[in-house]
Parts: C-alpha cells; structure tokens; sequence
C-alpha cells in the first residue's frame, strides 16, 4: 500500500510521521448509484467524469432489472472511514476506524532476529501505545503476532505468539488497570500484509499489531 504524504504530525519522541485518510462513501437506489471521490472532491454520477464516455441508456423495462418476488433494497449506509499514519521508515503504522484503533510495529524495533526479548527502544513504544490505550479509555486490547513465510510454519506461530506475550507483557505493566482485559494471540505466517518474495515485504510482515475500540476522542 503506498500512502500519500498530507501532512505532519508527532508521534512520541522518535517519529515524524506522515498521514494520509481516504474514504469512500456509496449509495445506491434503483435508478443508479452516487459516489464520492476519494480526493475529496464532490459527488457524481459515475460516467459524467470529464474522461469517461456518455452513460449507457438503460432501459427501465428491461425484466432483468426488476427484483426477485418478495425481496428488497439493503438501505443505504456510509462505509467505514479509515486513515493511516506511518512513520518514514515504515517502523510504525497506526490505523483509525470509526471504531478501532490498530497499531502495528515491524518486529525489527522490537526484537533481536528470531528473539522475542524487547529492547529498549520497544518499551518506549509500547508505553505511547498504552497512552493511546488510556485516553481512549479501552478496556479490552487486542495484542497478535505475526511473522514473515521464513522458516516453518510451526515455529512462526510459536514465535509469534512469545513477542505478542512480550508485548502484552510491558503493555499491562504500564497501563496497570485491573479493568483492561487483553486478548493475545499468535498467528504466525497467517494474514500477511505485503509481499513475502521480497526482504521488504517480509519485513513489514514481521510485526505485532495491537488493537483497541475507539471512543471518538
């Protein structure tokens, strides 16, 4: 995924980061469909763009237009709005939702190779994480591991499973809130977000992601 430079931020003490927010919003009647652009910018018809040809006449008599006897229209909805911060070096990626926000650190500013012990630098991370945690006023965290395709699969999940540990680990000792219940798991080579034929891709595979509601704060 390639995120667009919009603007600057601050995240604890290391990273600049930039941003980038998308949405996309459908509705849809049986006449058609409006949707609004992704840039912002206002809402069309589709095919009234300046590059797109003249729309295709429909013809409303047309019998493979009309609904199955007895069934109906979902309503409408606006979809999910989601934007994504990640520093320059891709070390740290956060995602907010109208309902979640999700963290994901490259296990590289975590751990040693195929180490699950966390150094110095990690706990300073995980304790912006557990600031976050508590001004969202979260009660149940989500901590998953994930690991490239390297090796086998067995050890991934083993391993995976031990830095979500460690993670939950510092993560409890700094939010110190009997109320907080964690959910931790470790899912190995499973759900990979990049490309793994490429050291990269592994590399943003190679990641603890934690998760929590969002309370619109």
């Amino acid at each position: 995924m390639t995120l667009t430079p919009s603007r600057r931020a601050t995240y604890g003490p290391r990273a600049a980061l930039t941003a980038t927010a998308t949405a996309v919003m459908v509705a849809a009647n049986l006449h058609g469909a409006v949707v609004a652009r992704a840039d912002g910018g206002p809402s069309v018809p589709p095919g009234t763009e300046a590059s797109a040809s003249a729309p295709v006449k429909i013809d409303p008599k047309d019998p493979d237009l009309k609904l199955p006897e007895g069934a109906t229209l979902a309503a409408p909805k606006v979809l999910d709005i989601k934007s994504v911060v990640e520093d320059q070096g891709g070390e740290e990626r956060r995602s907010d939702t109208n309902t979640d926000v999700t963290f994901a650190l490259q296990a590289e500013v975590l751990f040693g190779k195929d180490s699950a012990k966390l150094g110095d630098e990690a706990k300073s991370r995980i304790a912006a994480i557990a600031a976050e945690v508590k001004k969202q006023h979260a009660t149940h965290v989500r901590v998953f591991g994930f690991t490239d395709n390297l090796g086998s699969s067995e050890h991934g999940d083993v391993l995976s499973k031990q830095r979500a540990n460690a993670v939950q680990d510092v993560l409890g000792q700094d939010l110190n809130d009997p109320n907080v219940t964690f959910e931790v798991r470790g899912y190995g080579e499973q759900y990979p977000i990049a490309d793994n034929s490429t050291e990269a891709g592994r590399r943003k595979n190679r990641r603890v992601e934690v998760s929590f509601p969002r309370t619109g704060n």
